[in-house]
């Protein structure tokens, strides 16, 4: 019989308190506040250097397609029902459950990461182990899968999305191509070819390569943390113990992935999840009519707008990361797209609307029938996921 590690065996009935939680919260408070003194700060800056006219903001708004913006709510609120059956496939190699009997676990985990920030993140494997009795470890472990698979995902549209810009409308896209140019510049200078290829073709290179490092820790995994462990071991054996134990650990969570099946139909989950949340960024953005720069935007430019809006989002602050989120994604409109400061401006904060906090009233009723308090839920859940850290330390110490 396999032995169950300290990791494994964490459940949700288990916790005790820990006083770094409560540091930990404390600085994420400190750093809002920072960032939103900031963002003041950059506001005043902009006054006296950027015309903005109040009132052609309101006319955009006004003036704003409400048939495509409801459309974009319905394709998100859709999109949860990928999320919930994801999940429930993911985990059904422990356990089988319902397809769709997490979907309300989904909206409520979105709901507390709309209201109070990327630390409401353990929020969703914690109320999955706990609706299922599941250990956490395993949760989590589908929940960094279900990461992979959504970072994949997006890599896979930008990467098309590039593919289907004209040439000369590359060096306006941002990320990538003007990264990519600034470090590579002296090579590119001597071969201009090598420019328009990365420009091209570098994010999807990327996505085959993150496809085939997965394909190799999930299939040779114990070959590659003894590979680096002894690579690594000739500088210092504890650097080599302590990424080989990544490795190895990594490899474990992959374990929810046993086939090549597995694979397809959470990829399949993801590619449709994710068209459908394309086509809400898509329907909110050709929602703003009066905007000539907005209204008739192609399908691949809005894949890049999500893409610069999901990038913003992974460093979610409480509240103050609704500001940071429009204000971002503002900014990309108007610098890379054209589009008007005011037009740009609704737009950001309309897809924030749409993408992001269409969620909340939906998960607050369902937080309501299903007794979760979202504030206790995050601190709860925030405590086990240093529970569990804690717990892999214990097993990387006893590991041979």
């Amino acid at each position: 019989m396999r032995q169950v590690s300290a990791r494994e065996n964490i459940r949700i009935d288990v916790y005790g308190k820990f006083s770094n939680g409560d540091r930990v919260k404390k600085s994420q408070w400190i750093l809002g506040l920072v960032a939103l003194l900031a963002l003041a700060a950059l506001a005043f800056w902009a006054r006296s250097r950027i015309h903005f006219d109040f009132h052609v903001f309101d006319e955009q708004v006004a003036r704003a397609d409400w048939g495509k913006i409801v459309l974009a709510v319905v394709f998100i609120a859709v999109s949860y029902l990928f999320r919930g059956a994801r999940w429930a496939l993911l985990m059904r190699h422990n356990k089988k459950i319902p397809l769709f009997s997490l979907i309300g676990v989904q909206v409520i985990g979105f709901t507390a990461v709309s209201l109070i920030g990327r630390v409401a993140d353990p929020v969703r494997p914690y109320l999955v182990a706990k609706k299922t009795n599941e250990p956490l470890g395993s949760q989590v472990a589908v929940y960094i899968v279900e990461r992979l698979f959504d970072f994949g995902t997006l890599a896979l549209f930008t990467s098309l999305a590039l593919l289907s810009i004209p040439q000369q409308g590359l060096a306006a896209v941002p990320g990538q191509a003007g990264l990519i140019s600034h470090l590579f510049a002296p090579l590119f200078h001597r071969f201009p070819i090598l420019s328009q290829v990365f420009a091209r073709f570098g994010a999807l290179l990327a996505t085959l390569a993150g496809v085939l490092v997965l394909v190799v820790v999930r299939l040779s995994g114990a070959a590659v943390a003894s590979f680096f462990e002894a690579s690594f071991g000739l500088i210092s054996k504890n650097i080599g113990r302590a990424i080989a134990h990544k490795i190895r650990t990594f490899h474990a969570d992959l374990d929810v992935l046993r086939s090549f099946s597995d694979f397809g139909i959470s990829a399949s989950l993801s590619i449709g999840m994710w068209i459908l949340i394309g086509l809400s960024y898509a329907e909110t953005v050709h929602a703003f009519t009066a905007s000539p720069a907005l209204a008739p935007m192609s399908l691949p430019k809005c894949v890049l707008i999500m893409m610069i809006s999901g990038g913003v989002s992974v460093l979610q602050l409480p509240f103050v990361g609704w500001f940071s989120q429009i204000a971002f994604v503002a900014a990309a409109l108007s610098s890379f797209f054209g589009a008007a400061p005011e037009a740009s401006t609704a737009c950001a904060a309309m897809l924030l609307v749409t993408t992001s906090l269409s969620v909340i009233p939906a998960g607050l009723i369902w937080a309501r029938f299903d007794h979760v308090s979202l504030r206790k839920v995050t601190v709860e859940s925030e405590h086990a996921e240093e529970n569990l850290v804690a717990a892999e330390k214990t097993d990387s110490t006893v590991a041979p």
